[in-house]
């Protein structure tokens, strides 16, 4: 352990260690003023990221954020874990870290533990109260907070305000992004902003988040206030319950972990490539594994909307899906009264002879929202969900998607624990909607197949305002939401959006599947659309695979631009697209691949495509229109 003093100084008493990463290019220095206050800095190659920030929390029955003393302090000492996540950017995944472990008491004696890990990609931290109690504890604060510099920017999404938006359905992380703002500027609604939330301090880039905490803790957010860009921990609104006078805030019995809290830090490089976000989240639960696997899907709702949800709609639909190659075909809202469970064991039965998947949309609402679609209410109790999870697997459907959550409490983060228990133990894959962000909580459920938590291809068919802001959203979505999270954003339109006018090229499009990471990726386009697109482009998403081996950041910049390549065996898709008004040559170093690539870009018409050969080099020139994007597929 390194232990510093700050000689003859009014700070004299002060007690001050540094925690490196491996590499040597982080450095956490954590102190205990004599004052029994406690705070934390990061420094990135000796150059400040986070100022003097706060450590602490309060319970109702004891201050651990102040009069603290410091007991002892562990050696440091490296951890690692190795684990396989088939939702991730990396199938395979290592963490490697320094940890030290601070062992206090508060005023009263009482004991907390506070524990740092330090990679190459970032730091963690979490408490821990050692002492055993069956008696429940309740956090009523949590003192943490990242302190920036004044001149550093943030990429933020505010989050939305408990029982608002269309019937009552908020919060559901789908905001729009506020770019580069300038830290300090208070969020636009009260109840702060969400993670993961991007921040530039100098040419160290910070992600802030946390790891999704078993069931005793609450789901968290960033402050809507942040005086001289000091950005605090925030806990759910009121509203945010499942049930009246279920848990909101954290409480627990004792020994009691919080949930780690995570800074990835470094170049853009590093945050894109990193997957500290599962690295801290807890290992996958004992289950059996045999039934998930990641794919593609097909889906009529985005564009056809709700009277495509019938039987020879959806027929076609998975006809659609065989062709393509793809492993699922989504039915949507209101099934159970349009096509009824007789005649979907029926569509279950055909779509498995072509080989195709079956998920379907369930309504996840209790009191806390007004959605009538149905299937409604009938996840809400383990009785009733095993009853239905138990006919679907009798069905053979292969997932569900569940929408309109309500919020981040204590107890919504059991209740989403509680529906993956219970749909792994019958074989079922999830999809929630309408809902918060993973957190990492599909290493530990890895039936999790993605969230939503964005504002996806949906808000594109409803309003034109929402279609023009897609070049600078999805060029944002790399480097905040799906950064280590799976995300349903259900991409991809090549031909028509119905009554509005497209504000990407095909490129771009053709593009996003690749860029955006989900263990089941839903397309928007339709038979109709896929009609219009050359052969190759057919063939393209054919084998385009449904999970990944490695990752490699090319180039980019949050909202402007970004090219990512992905391997999936031997294989290595390279895409990219231009968030911005102005056509793009980007020299791009694709000196890591060996073989000769086909690139598939925009063409010179409107919606049009054309193909050609690239041989990869340090400095590969690639030509991008406005809002446009591409994909090479090197063999």
């Amino acid at each position: 352990m390194i232990l510093l003093f700050s000689g003859m100084t009014a700070a004299a008493q002060d007690k001050i260690y540094q925690i490196k990463s491996p590499d040597q290019s982080l450095s956490v220095t954590f102190g205990l003023r004599r004052t029994g206050t406690l705070f934390y800095s990061l420094n990135r190659n000796n150059v400040v990221v986070l100022e003097q920030s706060k450590l602490g929390l309060i319970r109702q029955d004891a201050d651990f954020s102040r009069n603290l003393k410091l007991i002892s302090a562990s050696d440091i000492t490296i951890t690692t874990d190795q684990y396989e996540l088939l939702t991730a950017k990396r199938k395979l995944n290592q963490y490697t870290a320094n940890k030290q472990v601070f062992h206090l008491s508060n005023a009263t004696g009482a004991k907390l533990d506070i524990i740092f890990q330090v990679s190459n990609d970032g730091v963690a931290f979490r408490y821990y109260f050692p002492e055993k109690s069956t008696v429940v504890k309740k956090i009523t604060v949590e003192a943490t907070s990242y302190n920036f510099a004044e001149n550093a920017k943030g990429w933020l999404q505010p989050m939305a305000d408990a029982q608002t938006g269309f019937e009552h359905s908020n919060p559901s992380y789908e905001e729009n992004y506020q770019q580069g703002i300038a830290v300090g500027k208070p969020s636009p609604i009260r109840a702060g902003w969400v993670y993961p939330a991007l921040f530039q301090a100098g040419d160290t880039w910070v992600v802030i988040t946390e790891s999704a905490p078993e069931r005793n803790y609450c789901y968290t957010r960033l402050n809507a206030l942040s005086p001289n860009g000091e950005y605090s921990i925030s806990f759910p609104q009121g509203p945010e319950v499942f049930s009246a006078g279920a848990a909101l805030n954290p409480e627990s019995e004792l020994p009691w972990y919080t949930p780690w809290r995570i800074i990835g830090v470094g170049s853009l490089k590093t945050i894109v490539e990193s997957t500290l976000g599962t690295d801290l989240a807890k290992p996958a639960l004992n289950m059996d594994a045999s039934f998930i696997k990641p794919g593609k899907s097909a889906w009529s709702w985005v564009l056809l909307k709700d009277d495509s949800t019938v039987f020879n709609v959806q027929k076609r639909f998975i006809d659609y899906a065989k062709d393509m190659k793809w492993d699922y075909c989504l039915v949507d809202a209101e099934w159970d009264k349009k096509i009824g469970y007789e005649k979907i064991a029926e569509l279950a039965a055909y779509a498995k002879k072509k080989d195709i998947g079956l998920i379907l949309w369930y309504n996840s609402a209790g009191t806390w929202n007004t959605v009538p679609f149905t299937p409604r209410n009938l996840l809400l109790t383990k009785e009733s969900r095993v009853t239905e999870f138990a006919k679907l697997e009798k069905m053979g459907i292969k997932g569900v998607k569940i929408d309109f959550f309500g919020g981040d409490g204590q107890s919504f983060v059991q209740y989403y624990q509680d529906i993956l228990q219970d749909a792994a133990d019958h074989h079922i894959l999830v999809n929630f909607h309408g809902a918060t962000l993973p957190r990492g909580l599909q290493r530990t459920y890895p039936n999790l197949m993605t969230m939503e938590s964005i504002k996806g291809m949906e808000f594109r068919t409803f309003l034109q305002a929402n279609e023009d802001m897609q070049p600078v959203h999805c060029t944002t979505i790399p480097y905040t939401r799906n950064v280590y999270d799976p995300m349903d954003y259900t991409p991809m339109v090549l031909y028509k959006i119905p009554n509005i006018k497209r504000s990407t090229t095909n490129g771009f499009e053709l593009a996003l599947p690749v860029l955006f990471l989900s263990g089941i990726q839903h397309f928007a386009e339709t038979p109709e659309g896929m009609s219009h697109v050359p052969g190759y482009v057919k063939e393209m998403l054919k084998t385009l695979p449904a999970s990944w081996d490695d990752v490699r950041f090319i180039d980019g910049f949050p909202g402007k631009r970004v090219v990512i390549a992905r391997r999936s065996g031997t294989r290595w898709f390279v895409a990219g697209i231009n968030g911005e008004k102005e056509d793009k040559e980007l020299t791009l170093d694709l000196s890591f691949i060996n073989s000769t690539g086909k690139m598939i870009t925009d063409g010179a018409q409107d919606l049009s495509f054309v193909q050609s050969d690239v041989i990869p080099s340090r400095n590969t020139l690639v030509k991008v229109k406005a809002a446009g994007g591409f994909v090479i597929v090197f063999e």
